[in-house]
């Protein structure tokens, strides 16, 4: 049981950082254009989704942790 979560656990820090690369990628390429349009802006929206699907991955990997101390104690 612990090398599943083990192993899901370094899933969910592989996703957390893959999304932060990607979203801080994605900001680099905004253009001056996009940032004075009107409206939200395609990349702009891609990089929030990605910075919310880190924080996502980075709960998981939280809970993931949380666990794997719960086990390592005896779960009390």
């Amino acid at each position: 049981m612990n090398l599943f979560l083990a192993l899901l656990l370094i899933a969910a820090m592989i996703a957390t950082v893959v999304a932060l690369v990607r979203g801080i990628i994605i900001f680099l390429k905004t253009t001056e254009a996009d940032l004075n349009g009107t409206g939200p802006s395609t990349p702009g929206l891609r990089a929030n989704k990605m910075m919310q699907a880190r924080i996502l991955f980075q709960g998981i990997a939280l809970v993931i942790i949380a666990l794997i101390l719960m086990l390592a104690s005896g779960g009390s």
